[in-house]
């Protein structure tokens, strides 16, 4: 059920893993994060499947251990702060076989994708990509 968490804290990071599905031929030769990466996950409960880095933190895991395995071949971080400037709606949604993981809920347009690739950071950086929404 979508629900927004106040112990996610505005300052917070919201970890999206991104995998070679993501990425679309770029500028330069650089491949580029597609919008379809900031779209709802296949799960029950609607959403983006995200990791909570401030729950990966405050159990004192190592944030680009958990956020990397051989399907992803990175991660992006954004603030918790500017996902709910965009009306969305950011929660724990913990799964057996991860702890740390939440979910954004909402509508996320084109627009909204556009704009928060904008503000986006690398978590784990993939080589000979950029982050802009191809």
């Amino acid at each position: 059920m979508p629900h927004d968490h106040d112990e996610i804290t505005n300052e917070s990071g919201v970890i999206r893993r991104i995998s070679d599905h993501y990425l679309t031929p770029g500028p330069d030769g650089k491949r580029q994060i597609s919008t379809m990466a900031l779209q709802k996950s296949s799960g029950a409960n609607g959403g983006m499947s995200v990791d909570l880095e401030q729950s990966i933190l405050a159990a004192g895991d190592d944030v680009v251990t958990h956020v990397t395995s051989p399907q992803f071949l990175g991660s992006v971080k954004f603030v918790t702060g500017d996902l709910r400037q965009e009306e969305l709606l950011v929660g724990y949604d913990p799964l057996p076989d991860n702890i740390h993981h939440g979910e954004v809920w909402g509508n996320l347009s084109k627009g909204k994708q556009r704009r928060l690739l904008k503000k986006a950071e690398w978590c784990v950086e993939i080589p000979n990509a950029i982050i802009t929404a191809g």
